[in-house]
């Protein structure tokens, strides 16, 4: 049996029907579309969302990029399991969502992406806005996604809706293989008619199994584990999608390995836990990164390593350090040379544990683990606690911030100076309560993102904490949070430039060059033309009382507060690889080089002996 419907009203009622189910809870997939029309989608995918609204909610997006930033925000907070489509006109509204496509692919979030295209029958071309390529007539602009997708497709023909949608949802729900999906759709063929077989229209559930490790993996790790006097687990966001928190912490607490977490990893153990050393990496603490330099044994679990995370390779200085990871990619757990266990990271942590049992590592490890904990405890109070005039410092904004969040809220942000500054000195409660999307760091990403958080989680107070730079690049979605009645706190940071590359230029001697704002900017302003309730906050007391009014406010509401921008926190024992000019006329420049060639001194390949 078949339907006769268009591409898109099929489409639209496929998604519809889609659900996923992990441990035997189901829940629907696509939780709606967020759109832009234009000509290329109006009358296809326009049409059938309008007429399938009780099917698919439809969203108006006031920027393209924006709309795949709702959709990685709402998936990384449903721990990928759930997202939303999105659907543009063909030209440059396709090419807006380029790099949200990008975002997504890097931190290994799916999103669904449907760009218009141009004629199949190529009867009217050349098309308003289409790009011509002499050299190769099957090329569009929507090409430029191929790079930045898990999958791509462009469906020429109707009859080639049904493999690549399924094709689509293949992706998007492997956890190992997941990402920007692209379906580039022509706008002709969106409203052409097909025979759809009945069965693609009716629900269709597609299940995450838990992939067990391998035993053998597994009984080489515990020998590694076993025989290591310093172990150290570094944990990373595949622990918290994988929802293996519980299992990490019982596997700390029965070994006594201290945990360090990367950005996306962040909150997999709450900061005071007893084997917790906070953030690792060129964003570290000195507990973790002390520790990470004389570790035997690194343990990784769910983490890609970044080069934040090593900080450029040069954070595990033991001369025979070895890895062991885990993940469900084979590309990332074969990294660093290291044993690759390949599957669930609940699955392996638990059954390592089970292994383990009555294992536990050398007592003078885990008491140094403790007392460097403490003692950065002791020193992120005296950050946030500073007092700073006559700007406060951005860690006293962060420890408002931290104060004002409740157990299960959650603090977002993406770029500039910020998300460094929150990975050391956020104290962290609960798994889902920190939300920095650090793999593409994209700048504009906080308010969209924040916007999709919400709409995952409308029970969590949802913190925005952007810098001036990152919120003039995508402030627009604050009017869709206004239009839609979405919650939102965003603070506003005013520290008039890019501040994290204005210190980057500082380190490597060129001065802040091209990093400042000329005064005046008024953004508190500008936030108030779009709708959002602002409250403008002088001083740390001011922004402590902004906060809790902006909690008991029902809509969107954005805390002003400016701060002294060469008020950093430290860079703790930790390093980042950014070259410096071997040649410059400036002496400041010169020593910069020779003090970069001196640090790169210490980065390694991490390549064992066969």
């Amino acid at each position: 049996m078949s339907v006769r419907l268009t591409v898109a009203q099929a489409l639209v009622r496929f998604l519809a029907a889609q659900e996923i189910e992990r441990d035997g809870v189901r829940a629907r997939f696509f939780a709606g579309c967020f759109g832009i029309f234009g000509h290329g989608n109006l009358a296809g995918l326009g049409q059938a969302l309008q007429q399938h609204q009780d099917l698919l909610p439809f969203h108006q997006g006031r920027n393209e990029q924006a709309m795949v930033h709702i959709a990685a925000g709402y998936a990384r907070q449903r721990n990928r399991l759930g997202t939303y489509a999105c659907t543009t006109s063909v030209g440059p509204g396709a090419t807006n969502m380029v790099t949200g496509a990008a975002l997504a692919t890097i931190n290994r979030l799916p999103v669904l992406l449907l760009p218009s295209d141009t004629f199949a029958t190529r009867t009217p071309h050349p098309v308003l806005q289409q790009l011509e390529a002499p050299h190769d007539a099957t090329l569009s602009v929507n090409d430029c996604f191929k790079p930045v997708s898990r999958f791509f497709d462009r469906i020429d023909r109707p009859e080639q809706l049904v493999p690549a949608a399924l094709e689509a949802m293949r992706v998007l729900t492997d956890p190992a293989d997941t990402g920007a999906v692209t379906l580039a759709l022509p706008e002709d063929v969106q409203t052409e008619a097909v025979e759809v077989p009945e069965a693609f229209l009716q629900p269709r559930v597609w299940t995450v199994f838990r992939q067990p490790p391998a035993p053998d993996a597994l009984e080489r790790a515990v020998g590694l584990i076993q025989a290591a006097r310093r172990p150290l687990i570094v944990a990373g966001g595949g622990v918290i999608y994988a929802e293996a928190t519980d299992a990490l912490a019982a596997l700390a607490e029965a070994t006594g390995i201290p945990v360090g977490e990367t950005q996306a990893g962040r909150g997999a153990l709450p900061s005071d836990h007893r084997s917790a050393l906070g953030a690792i990496g060129a964003t570290g603490t000195p507990a973790a990164n002390r520790l990470a330099r004389d570790a035997d044994l690194v343990i990784g679990v769910g983490t890609r390593w970044s080069d934040f995370t090593t900080a450029s390779k040069s954070a595990f200085q033991d001369p025979g350090v070895r890895f062991v990871n885990v993940n469900v990619a084979g590309f990332d757990a074969a990294k660093h040379s290291g044993l690759a266990i390949v599957g669930d990271a609940r699955l392996a942590l638990e059954a390592l544990q089970d292994a383990l049992a009555g294992h536990s590592v050398d007592a003078p490890w885990s008491e140094r683990a403790a007392t460097e904990a403490a003692a950065w405890a002791r020193e992120v109070e005296r950050l946030v606690t500073a007092d700073h005039a006559p700007l406060p410092s951005q860690a006293e904004v962060i420890g408002a911030v931290n104060a004002a969040a409740g157990p299960q809220d959650v603090v977002v942000c993406a770029a500039g100076s910020m998300p460094g500054d929150l990975h050391k000195l956020w104290r962290a409660r609960d798994p889902k309560g920190y939300h920095v999307e650090y793999g593409y760091s994209c700048m504009g990403y906080e308010i969209p993102g924040g916007i999709g958080v919400k709409l995952a989680a409308p029970e969590r107070e949802v913190f925005v904490m952007i810098g001036d730079g990152s919120y003039l690049m995508l402030p627009g979605e604050l009017a869709t949070a206004v239009a839609e009645r979405i919650k939102l706190v965003v603070v506003l940071v005013q520290n008039h430039g890019y501040a994290s590359i204005g210190a980057l230029s500082r380190s490597i001697g060129s001065a802040e060059f091209g990093t400042h704002y000329p005064p005046p900017i008024d953004l508190a302003t500008n936030a108030e033309s779009l709708g959002a309730r602002v409250i403008r906050a002088g001083t740390i007391d001011e922004l402590r009382a902004g906060l809790e009014e902006a909690k008991a406010h029902d809509g969107p509401v954005v805390v002003h507060v400016e701060v002294d921008r060469y008020a950093g926190v430290p860079s703790y024992d930790s390093w980042w690889d950014v070259p410096v000019a071997q040649i410059a006329a400036d002496e400041s420049v010169r020593a910069a080089r020779e003090d970069y060639e001196r640090a790169r001194r210490a980065q390694r390949r991490y390549v064992e002996a066969p």
